[in-house]
């Protein structure tokens, strides 16, 4: 499993947010490449990037900050918020993203979704975005009456085979994983999945990679290495710990 450090960036800064709301946020570092390099310094493997004023308005916005984190780092970086057409995922893929997330489009337009999986393939992930059992969309602002697992079934029935899992309801507050929602969402995934949301300690970490769930292949962490509560290195580490 590998620790995604997340990258969440709002009027060009690195930022987090509390159950994804945009008035509730700490702005960590003015400049999301410091954020980026700092990560990379401490270990990380793979980043993650979100563009949150993509993710409010519909389009993409940080795409010259992707641009810059992926030439100047060294470490792959999956990127969404804000993927809603062709032309934007592409954008994002040539600015040097490794893969894509989508998000609402996802279940709002289906040919889009059919276009990218169809040309990307496995570099196209799902955004998974649960309140209360429900898809949330644009932004974690709506929430569907869509249950997860129905969610997962009918992507799947179009052929994604990669999603991000989060429980917004935890985000951004250090309070422990959604453990029993993720062994649901690991009976329904047919590829492999990323988790998000509550890591607040190594033990949250462990207790995830305890599951010993084959499709579960990372988790993102973010107020926690932000706050200092582990080190990406002490993350990577009780990851592997547990798969051994």
């Amino acid at each position: 499993m590998i620790l995604y450090p997340a990258i969440d960036i709002m009027d060009g800064r690195a930022v987090r947010l509390v159950e994804g709301r945009f008035e509730d946020s700490t702005t960590y570092y003015d400049d999301p490449l410091e954020a980026a390099r700092a990560w990379v310094q401490a270990g990380a493997r793979f980043l993650h990037v979100v563009d949150l004023d993509g993710a409010r308005s519909g389009e993409p916005r940080s795409i010259e900050h992707l641009r810059r984190i992926a030439a100047e780092c060294g470490a792959p970086v999956q990127y969404g918020g804000g993927l809603r057409d062709v032309a934007a995922v592409e954008a994002a893929l040539a600015a040097g993203a490794d893969r894509v997330i989508i998000g609402t489009a996802a279940f709002r337009d289906l040919d889009f979704l059919d276009d990218v999986v169809a040309e990307h393939g496995s570099r196209v992930l799902v955004s998974v975005d649960v309140k209360d059992g429900m898809i949330a969309t644009s932004g974690w602002t709506q929430t569907t009456s869509l249950p997860a697992g129905e969610a997962i079934r009918r992507l799947t029935d179009r052929g994604v085979r990669s999603f991000v899992y989060t429980e917004v309801s935890r985000d951004g507050k250090l309070g422990g994983a959604d453990i029993e929602g993720v062994k649901a969402v690991a009976e329904v995934v047919r590829g492999r999945f990323i988790y998000s949301g509550g890591i607040g300690t190594l033990d949250d970490l462990r207790e995830l990679a305890a599951l010993r769930r084959v499709n579960l292949s990372g988790v993102i962490a973010g107020k926690a290495l932000y706050e200092r509560r582990f080190t990406v290195a002490e993350g990577q580490a009780a990851l592997d710990a547990q798969r051994h």
